[in-house]
């Protein structure tokens, strides 16, 4: 599914219009946005969370040529699943 199916997922199940929609779901990506770059974590119960993990500084190689390289640390958003979710998708 894409953001445009999910749009008029939320528009058909919602009774809302499909620009309606849109700015809703554009509104939620942007808050969980906004909670993660402060360090937050996000919560909806019964579909999981969003938060944000440090990655430690870590060596590699550059496939091209095989030299070794420092990879540096980055904070990366994660997202776990809820329960409902683990055991409803089989």
């Amino acid at each position: 599914m894409n953001k445009a199916e999910l749009i008029d997922a939320i528009a058909q199940s919602a009774d809302l219009s499909k620009a309606a929609a849109g700015r809703a779901l554009d509104g939620l990506t942007d808050s969980i946005t906004s909670a993660l770059k402060a360090g937050e974590t996000v919560t909806l119960v019964g579909f999981g969370s969003f938060q944000v993990k440090a990655r430690a500084e870590r060596g590699g190689r550059n496939p091209s040529t095989g030299e070794a390289i420092t990879i540096p640390a980055v904070n990366k958003p994660t997202f776990k699943a809820g329960k409902s979710l683990k055991d409803g998708c089989n």
